[in-house]
């Protein structure tokens, strides 16, 4: 019976064993294979974990004594407690971002240990020390906290511009693929004019709900809402226009179909970001009256696009890139990724290991398929994409606390008027950049744009 139990015992702490072991092995190998996913979601943690900090976090930093320091002479209302959180999550998430940045600086091929090491394994070490890049902010006297306050503002702008550019190269970059496939189809040319059609119907359905919804009637003029809007509308009219003379050597009405919506929704943006109780926020009025279910998604929506803006900047390296290396111009003009020689002496290795006469063909090709892999470019830069979720980590301070001010609405994300103003730039930023991408190869004609 005793011996018995005791093979029992053993069995299910041995299947047990087995069933971690398959479980870690499993985990590991996903995360290797999608190591963008699991950043993504350790950044979407860390601003869950922000969003829960912002409005419950009294109880907490009352209970830290060189934080409440500097409290005195006034009384802290849960907004600055809130604000004094989210600062640090984003300040330790900045810095774990910003570690990694500087450590995959340089690296280049799969192969290199830098990559497999940092970007693609050892999770559970760096579980660890996310966490403890989140909790090391909290150990910071308040004044180095607000100088990254004040960084966080230049650092989220240039995230927005990041994004902006993205944008404009892939609507470029699609305009050009769809006109190219048209001069075999003409059915793609077709399919490029529905949407064009389909964008412009879209800027103006927009522009009508905003006057509907920010305009509403018996709350006075409501000028700037008025200015605002009709500036929108002809910005987005003005380049329009410009994409179509001689001038303007790239212009085409798609890409400025898709920018002009985009600026749309920048406006929209914009206005729904004026304080609820702003009599010219119709759209303000009715959300005060949203069940906290409706708010939820709202926040919830908003946050999942930060992550996912982050992720897609952080993948779209080449238009970045001002130095690509060798091995990328291989890759588009279909040459071997490494030489000859490389291959050769992966393969003398392989072969002096064993006895005369006992190397097979399988296990040449094994090792030439390894070479080749270990010297392949890496398919988007690490340094790069760790950087953008560095800048998109002070994007989310600014997002949560109202690009730092501390009357932040509880319950709320980016509402205020400092939001309304970021947002109003941002637009016309968008619409000037895209009017110099028109008319910049035409005032400069001996200067390469790339587009």
């Amino acid at each position: 019976m005793f011996v018995a139990t005791y093979l029992g015992s053993c069995a299910a702490n041995m299947a047990g064993y087995c069933a971690c072991w398959t479980c870690t092995s499993v985990s590991q190998a996903c995360m290797k294979r999608s190591a963008r996913v699991a950043y993504s979601f350790l950044f979407f943690l860390a601003i869950v974990i922000s969003w829960i900090m912002r409005d419950f976090a009294r109880p907490l930093i009352e209970k830290i004594p060189w934080i409440m320091r500097s409290a005195t002479g006034f009384e802290p209302s849960d907004k600055w407690f809130g604000q004094q959180a989210v600062y640090r999550i984003s300040m330790g998430n900045f810095l774990f971002f910003g570690c990694m940045s500087l450590a995959l600086l340089g690296v280049k091929y799969k192969g290199e240990r830098r990559g497999q090491l940092l970007q693609h394994g050892n999770w559970v070490i760096k579980l660890v020390v996310w966490i403890l890049f989140n909790a090391l902010p909290f150990l910071f006297p308040n004044g180095m906290v607000q100088a990254y306050g004040w960084a966080a503002r230049f650092g989220s702008g240039l995230f927005l511009v990041i994004q902006m550019i993205i944008l404009l190269d892939f609507t470029q970059s699609w305009n050009d693929a769809w006109v190219a496939n048209g001069e075999q189809d003409e059915r793609w040319l077709y399919g490029l004019l529905a949407l064009t059609v389909t964008c412009f119907a879209g800027v103006l359905g927009i522009s009508g709900v905003l006057f509907y919804f920010f305009k509403p009637s018996g709350a006075g003029s409501c000028s700037l809402n008025v200015f605002l809007i009709t500036a929108s509308l002809l910005l987005c009219i003005g380049f329009s226009l410009l994409s179509l003379l001689p001038m303007a050597r790239n212009g085409s009405l798609f890409p400025s179909s898709t920018t002009a919506l985009y600026i749309m929704y920048l406006c929209y943006s914009a206005l729904q970001s004026e304080p609820r109780d702003f009599e010219c926020n119709g759209l303000g009025h009715r959300l005060n009256a949203a069940s906290g279910s409706t708010l939820v998604i709202g926040m919830l929506v908003t946050l999942l696009s930060v992550v996912y803006s982050a992720l897609r900047a952080g993948s779209n390296t080449s238009l970045f890139m001002l130095d690509e290396d060798d091995a990328s111009d291989d890759v588009a003009m279909g040459t071997p990724l490494i030489d000859a020689e490389a291959v050769a002496g992966a393969n003398s290795t392989a072969e002096s290991a064993a006895a005369p006469g006992q190397v097979s063909a399988s296990r040449d090709s094994a090792a030439d398929r390894a070479a080749i892999e270990d010297y392949a470019p890496i398919s988007y830069n690490y340094a790069f994409f760790h950087l953008i979720f560095a800048l998109a980590s002070m994007y989310i301070a600014m997002l949560m606390t109202g690009w730092g001010a501390v009357e932040q609405e509880r319950d709320r994300l980016d509402v205020g008027w400092t939001s309304v103003w970021v947002k109003t730039a941002a637009e016309w930023v968008t619409g000037l950049l895209y009017s110099w991408t028109l008319i910049a190869p035409a005032m400069f004609p001996d200067r390469d744009f790339g587009f």
